[in-house]
C-alpha cells in the first residue's frame, strides 16, 4: 500500500484531531487493535478485482479494502468531481490541497465508524464496497513524473565513497555540510516484488584495466 500515503494530509488530519490514539474511535468492522491498518492510520492505495480490472482509489483497513468508488456518494460533489471520479492514480488528490485531503479523512473516518449506518447497515452495499485484501491487485498508487534522491546516509555514503576513494578519504569534505541531491529515475519507482535487472558492478577489477 502507499504506506506513506499523502504525508501531508496525515498532517492535516492530526492538527484537526481526526487521527488519534483514542481507541475509542473505532470501525465497525472487526479490526484488531494490533493489526497495522486501523481506522485511525487507513492508507490509501489504487486497486483492481478480477470482477473490475479498472484501478481505483481503496482504503486498506484491517484485512479489508474499501472500495472509494461504491461509496463516492457519501463524499462531497466537489471532491468527487476533483479527486475520485475516474481517477486511477492518487495525483489528482495529492494536488487538490490541505482542505480536500482533510475533507477525505474525515468522510472515510465516518463512513468506517461504529457509529456510522451508511455502509454499516446496508448489506448490498458493504459487499459491494469492502473487498477482503488478499482478492485485490496493486497498482502503483501515482504517475511518477520525476523526482530528486538525496544522499542523506553517512553510513551509505562512507561505505560507497570507501569503494571509490578508499577508507581515509571515504567523505568528500562538502558531504557533512550540503544536501546532495541529484536527479532520479521515474522508471525506477516500482511496485514491491517487480522483478528488476540488477548491474552486476560497477568498478573494474584493475584500475588498469579499460
Amino acid at each position: 500500500w502507499y504506506q506513506r500515503r499523502v504525508r501531508e494530509a496525515v498532517v492535516s488530519t492530526q492538527s484537526t484531531g481526526i487521527l488519534t490514539n483514542n481507541l475509542s474511535t473505532m470501525s465497525f468492522l472487526d479490526v484488531a487493535e494490533t493489526l497495522t491498518f486501523l481506522i485511525r492510520i487507513s492508507p490509501y492505495g489504487i486497486f483492481s478485482t478480477p470482477a473490475d480490472p479498472t484501478p481505483r482509489i481503496g482504503v486498506a483497513i484491517g484485512d479489508w479494502v474499501l472500495d472509494v468508488s461504491a461509496v463516492k456518494h457519501l463524499f462531497s460533489p466537489e471532491l468527487v468531481e476533483r479527486c475520485i471520479e475516474g481517477q486511477t492514480t492518487l495525483n489528482a488528490l495529492m494536488g487538490a490541497g490541505r482542505p480536500a485531503w482533510t475533507e477525505f479523512r474525515k468522510t472515510l473516518m465516518k463512513i468506517l465508524s461504529k457509529d456510522e449506518q451508511a455502509v454499516q447497515s446496508n448489506a448490498g452495499l458493504r459487499v459491494k464496497a469492502l473487498i477482503r485484501a488478499n482478492d485485490v491487485t496493486m497498482h502503483l498508487p501515482a504517475t511518477i513524473g520525476d523526482y530528486t534522491d538525496f544522499y542523506s546516509s553517512r553510513n551509505h555514503a562512507t561505505n560507497v565513497g570507501t569503494m571509490f576513494r578508499g577508507k581515509d578519504n571515504a567523505l568528500q569534505p562538502n558531504w557533512l555540510h550540503l544536501p546532495v541531491g541529484y536527479h532520479g529515475r521515474a522508471s525506477s519507482v516500482v511496485l514491491s516484488g517487480t522483478p528488476i535487472r540488477r548491474p552486476a558492478g560497477q568498478i573494474l577489477p584493475s584500475p588498469t584495466a579499460t
